[in-house]
């Protein structure tokens, strides 16, 4: 399943780590950050909870960039 989310970042920089990063989170099976645009697009690995995957996104998106943020 994708999901997209609007996302505020602050340079194209930033996206690039947080995309990176969030691809390493367990049930995230693939992701891709759009600076322009301001969204994140995120596959999730079957049968996963987004809720509880997304939880963990955040986490790291912050752990990354402070300021980041992703709206659900």
């Amino acid at each position: 399943m994708k999901k997209v989310y609007k996302i505020e970042v602050d340079c194209a920089n930033c996206a690039n780590l947080i995309e990176e990063a969030v691809k390493k989170v367990s049930g995230v099976k693939n992701a891709s950050v759009n600076f322009m645009a301001q969204k994140m697009t995120v596959e999730f690995d079957e049968g996963q909870d987004v809720d509880t995957v997304m939880d963990a996104v955040v986490r790291v998106c912050k752990k990354v960039e402070p300021d980041c943020e992703i709206y659900l």
